[in-house]
């Protein structure tokens, strides 16, 4: 039996292994090609739909394997032609279309690096990672063509190629099959993290095995196993929609499915209902807009599973998920640079999912929770989450605890604690309790500098309805009932909108960073 045929809990911890993953696979720990893996394995010729495509506008585009197999075989031999050689980076700005998927995997094909970019990425974040991969083309669309050209070197570097219609007819008398030679070591992905124009993170550099250790997240943390209908509304731009959403399902012959243009959480549910989703891996974003629409009821769902990422889900979005959606949302902890490290297991019917846990370790994975001076947390005391790696502990940044049963849970970013009059509190746990109020729409908690105590928690709401002083002593009270005397916003500032990152989690950096240029000008 293969690992896809179990779906239990002590199945995962008795047989995965290394081993084991790359027995789902064609390739071998010398030979492996990731787009042969996700499409041209499975291109049979009948047509099966490799991805959906619920657009904004309202219009579904389906594309199957076979068409995304011979496109992306035209693409590769487009770019031998044009003397592109293997490890020159090929960079896309495109949402989610039959260019961007014959783009990325043709690229993948011939030894190239694929590099997504997030489409509204404005001229200084474009141009710095631009600078920083040096791609020597850049695929876009029409819209953005003028931004890409912006950003072009001295030399003329990166190409610049509109992939529109016309540009596929040019690609349509090449051969429709392609030979990849990749080694298992070859670089296929550089995956730029959100970060800022001032702070460019580096870019994590993916080799096609990459795909082969995924697994472990595809399948103990979203539960992808053969015949899911799989949906994940992440942009491809980045590490949860491009591997989990896209490559993972893909991986197993699964047809996935995602969203192009700007999020509508409406929209979002028309496909879920559309589509018949068993299975959806999506930011805890994506549920709490779903949740604030409003319109849950308006759709039939037919889930088995779901799965979230980025950060916490809050007790109210879980409540209304339970309600409508009727199976538990399982937390998938991990990062770009370390991969999925926590996970709940969807599917696993041995499995207790606790509302709130970040889950249990992937097989093969050890994680505690440490105090300053490297020793252990007792369950229920808040320290820093550590993973073992390379023989070593390694910190995550991220605080978190345990409880009697082994379970873990997210206390917040390590730089996300408040400390006031000597007193720790979480920026996350204060936003969860406050989310859970009538009124507020969502929340964002920070420490704020305090003559007396330090810091001062103080929280920046959007509310369904006109900001008051009434309405501010009311959430303090209603905070401070739910966890202590101390721990409220004693500072409350009603917003139309939060600062959040291209994955859809509250800036709070861009929250600390405005109250630091308040206090600036303030003492100037």
């Amino acid at each position: 039996m293969k690992l896809t045929d179990y779906t239990s809990y002590a199945d995962a911890q008795a047989h995965a292994s290394s081993a084991a993953l790359w027995e789902l696979f064609d390739g071998g720990r010398e030979h492996l090609n990731i787009a042969h893996e996700c499409i041209t394995r499975h291109a049979d010729g009948s047509g099966r739909p490799a991805v959906r495509i619920a657009h904004a506008d309202g219009h579904d585009e389906i594309l199957s394997f076979d068409t995304i197999s011979s496109g992306a075989a035209q693409f590769a031999h487009w770019l031998d032609a044009e003397g592109v050689k293997p490890g020159e980076r090929i960079a896309f700005m495109l949402e989610p279309s039959l260019p961007f998927y014959v783009c990325l995997f043709g690229a993948m094909q011939t030894g190239a690096i694929s590099v997504p970019l997030f489409t509204l990425f404005g001229p200084d974040a474009l141009r710095l990672r631009v600078g920083d991969c040096n791609p020597s083309v850049l695929i876009t669309n029409s819209e953005k063509a003028e931004l890409a050209r912006s950003v072009a070197n001295d030399d003329g570097t990166p190409r610049v190629i509109v992939a529109d219609e016309a540009f596929l007819a040019t690609l349509k008398d090449l051969p429709t099959t392609y030979t990849p030679k990749t080694k298992a070591t070859d670089m296929a992905v550089f995956q730029y993290t959100s970060g800022t124009t001032r702070e460019l993170p580096e870019a994590v550099k993916h080799s096609h095995k990459t795909l082969v250790t995924l697994m472990f997240a595809a399948l103990y943390g979203t539960g992808i196993r053969p015949g899911d209908e799989f949906f994940c509304p992440s942009s491809p731009a980045w590490g949860h929609g491009l591997w989990h959403g896209t490559l993972a399902p893909l991986a197993m012959g699964v047809t996935t499915g995602t969203f192009a243009g700007r999020f509508d959480p409406v929209r979002l549910m028309k496909a879920l209902d559309d589509f018949k989703i068993t299975n959806m891996s999506a930011a805890a974003t994506h549920y709490r807009m779903m949740k604030n629409s409003g319109k849950g009821g308006d759709f039939t769902f037919h889930f088995e599973k779901l799965s979230f990422t980025g950060e916490p889900i809050d007790p109210a979005t879980l409540e209304w998920i339970d309600e409508y959606f009727k199976v538990p949302a399982c937390s998938m902890y991990g990062t770009t640079e370390i991969g999925v490290v926590l996970v709940n297991y969807p599917g696993a019917k041995d499995f207790v999912v606790k509302p709130g846990s970040l889950g249990k370790a992937v097989p093969g994975q050890k994680l505690e929770v440490h105090r300053p001076d490297g020793t252990v947390c007792d369950p229920g005391e808040i320290g820093e989450l550590m993973l073992w790696r390379g023989g070593g502990w390694m910190t995550t940044k991220d605080r978190a605890k345990t409880d009697e049963d082994g379970y873990f849970y997210h206390c917040g970013r390590a730089d996300d604690v408040i400390i006031s009059a000597g007193w720790t509190m979480s920026a996350v746990e204060i936003e969860n309790t406050m989310l859970r109020h009538d009124n507020v729409m969502e929340c964002g908690v920070i420490g704020v500098p305090d003559e007396k105590r330090g810091q001062v928690v103080k929280a920046f709401v959007v509310a369904n309805c006109e900001g008051s002083d009434a309405l501010t002593k009311e959430l303090q009270e209603f905070t401070r009932e739910r966890l202590a005397q101390h721990e409220f916003p004693r500072i409350v500032e009603y917003v139309d909108e939060l600062p959040k990152n291209p994955a859809g989690k509250v800036h709070r950096k861009k929250l600390r960073d405005l109250e630091a240029e308040r206090a600036a000008a303030a003492a100037g």
